[in-house]
């Protein structure tokens, strides 16, 4: 059986988790050879039944064997049941322990990572995947070992007990190994397609899932429910091959050896007939020809769910060997002192991966001052989100830098780096958990009082209130059940939670209705009040309000000043306000408030 150098890098991440546990392996170890060993003991006690007991027709003699088959009996359950134990308890033990290097490598990876695949499909490496290497490892390994183990040790045994039938059974067996190298090969191909196949499954149900009101609202339904069928269709046609190779498998290698083992049975039968053997050598020999037939049929059925493991195993040996995408060279770098929150831009130039050719950020230079508020405005593109990716170091700029109190930023630990910053996104992430719970995302250690008061500042403690179980409400997954303005207010209360001397709010009020965008800006002062601020504009009075204005364009910055200056001197800033000023006079004509 070939192993690819895929799977053999994968077997050494799974031996490598194993390794901590020597002392639990070793335990199993034990216990898997004392079974092994009393199982194998078995033929020999049949011997002794048959020849010193039955054939004797002695009462005594037969009550030592059947007394000695007791002890073989109880020596076994008791070491199956340490063997049970420990393999199970290894099994989950470094299932657990791949769990949670696999989710800490994956949070620390860059933004880009999850853009360019999908999360779902990621999601379904995590889960079913380690579930499949909980199963062999817990379970099918220790299958294999223990009928390896009697495989080897009925070999042996049977050519003590008697050489020449032994032949005759190991002729059968080059007839058992090329069928288990041909089909083995084959399924292993078909397990990891089959994996694929399922993670899509699982990645369509989870994205339709989670968007379900969209779906519905376009009566998607018997689209989806078309796609899904072909989805699943595929997964269960490779499915169905991996299935039918497995069972062939098994099936050749069985008929072989329990074929061999009939013959043997048969020659065996002529000897004892002839007095060239004795019935307890026969039985003891068919004992153990029945348990090599046996051991030789599990481990090629187990060989498929080996096979299967070690797809799982390098699915997720893949994911550890994502590489960040960038080096940061300071990660233990931190600030000498209180952060006042100045940021200096200088020559900042960035391209997404794959789109060199239509920079997302040119040559941008900008200076902040402290406690500053500083509104990007632009059209779609301009690279207002973008900057706030870089602030935020989710990716590495092409040239330029960024610095922060006259600290070069890529020179910081990307802990340090990020307590700066308090994010307000334009679309709130709320999580599963309490209403408490997510606004101490941004502290976890924060008293309840602390939550409450910046839900209070953040003007939704009232909502919060009027909730069923108030602050200890649960939330649906993306807070499904609040409103857009609700929403927006935690995130804000989160944000005040945060104290970081930098905001960056990414402003959201033109989605929402009246008296939602008129609290989120009762709210406004008291969060930018004594913070560096940058925000990402819609509103005109989110622009009048701040101290100073940044235009920009395809990625460039064309003015920077207040609201008049720019008026007077910006012709794309002009256009912009004009536009904003006359869907501000609609809505007033259509009866609709706007701050």
């Amino acid at each position: 059986m070939t192993i690819s150098p895929n799977h053999r890098k994968a077997l050494r991440l799974v031996i490598e988790f194993i390794s901590p546990y020597r002392r639990a392996v070793a335990g199993a170890l034990v216990a898997l050879v004392i079974t092994a060993g009393i199982t194998l003991g078995l033929g020999q006690g049949l011997r002794i039944l048959v020849d010193q007991g039955l054939a004797t027709q002695s009462p005594e003699n037969l009550a030592k064997a059947i007394g000695l088959f007791f002890v073989l009996v109880l020596g076994l359950a008791f070491g199956s049941f340490a063997r049970f134990y420990l393999v199970s308890w290894i099994g989950e033990r470094v299932v657990a322990d791949i769990r949670k290097k696999v989710f800490n490598h994956l949070i620390d990876l860059h933004p880009g990572f999850f853009e360019q695949n999908r999360a779902l499909e990621i999601q379904s490496r995590f889960t079913a995947d380690t579930t499949v290497l909980q199963s062999v490892i817990g379970s099918t390994v220790s299958i294999a070992l223990r009928n390896t183990l009697m495989l080897i040790g009925g070999l042996i045994l049977l050519f003590v007990t008697n050489a020449k039938l032994a032949a005759i059974i190991l002729l059968g067996f080059p007839l058992v190994i090329a069928p288990i190298l041909f089909f083995g090969r084959r399924v292993r191909q078909l397990s990891r397609l089959s994996q694929d196949r399922v993670a899509d499954v699982g990645s369509y149900v989870g994205e339709n899932l989670s968007q379900i009101k969209t779906v519905q609202a376009f009566n998607h339904q018997p689209h989806d429910r078309r796609f899904f069928s072909e989805v699943s269709e595929k997964a269960f046609d490779i499915a169905r091959e991996r299935i039918r190779q497995r069972a062939w498998l098994t099936t050749l290698a069985i008929s072989l050896v329990m074929g061999a083992v009939g013959i043997v049975i048969w020659i065996g039968g002529l000897d004892v007939i002839h007095g060239r053997i004795s019935p307890g050598e026969l039985a003891a020999f068919v004992f153990y020809s029945l348990l090599v037939g046996v051991a030789a049929g599990a481990i090629s059925e187990v060989i498929g769910e080996l096979q299967r493991a070690a797809g799982s195993a390098a699915r997720l040996f893949e994911l550890l060997q994502t590489e960040p995408a960038f080096v940061r060279e300071g990660e233990n770098r931190s600030f000498a002192g209180p952060v006042t929150g100045e940021i200096a831009i200088e020559h900042l130039g960035f391209s997404y991966p794959g789109r060199q050719a239509q920079p997302a950020i040119s040559d941008l230079s900008l200076h902040i001052r402290p406690g500053e508020t500083l509104a990007l405005v632009g059209p779609s593109g301009a690279g207002k989100s973008t900057l706030f990716d870089l602030l935020l170091h989710f990716y590495q700029p092409d040239s330029g830098r960024i610095l922060i109190d006259g600290v070069d930023t890529s020179d910081l630990s990307l802990d340090a780096l990020r307590r700066c910053f308090a994010l307000v996104p334009q679309n709130p992430a709320l999580f599963h958990g309490t209403v408490a719970d997510n606004i101490r995302y941004a502290r976890p250690g924060a008293e309840q009082s602390e939550v409450e008061q910046a839900a209070r500042i953040a003007h939704a403690d009232e909502f919060i209130q009027a909730l069923p179980q108030g602050y200890d409400t649960p939330l649906g997954d993306a807070g499904l059940g609040l409103s857009g303005g609700q929403k927006q207010r935690l995130a804000i209360a989160r944000a005040l939670l945060a104290d970081a001397p930098i905001l960056l709010l990414d402003e959201a009020t033109s989605a929402l209705d009246a008296q939602s965008e008129h609290l989120i800006q009762q709210a406004m002062p008291a969060l930018t009040a004594g913070r560096t601020t940058l925000v990402i504009a819609h509103r005109l009075a989110t622009v009048r309000d701040a101290d100073r204005i940044a235009v920009l364009e395809q990625g460039r910055l064309l003015a920077v000043g207040s609201h008049d200056e720019l008026m007077r001197d910006n012709e794309l800033y002009r256009r912009l306000a004009s536009l904003q000023f006359r869907d501000e006079a609609a809505d007033t004509d259509n009866g609709r408030f706007v701050c």
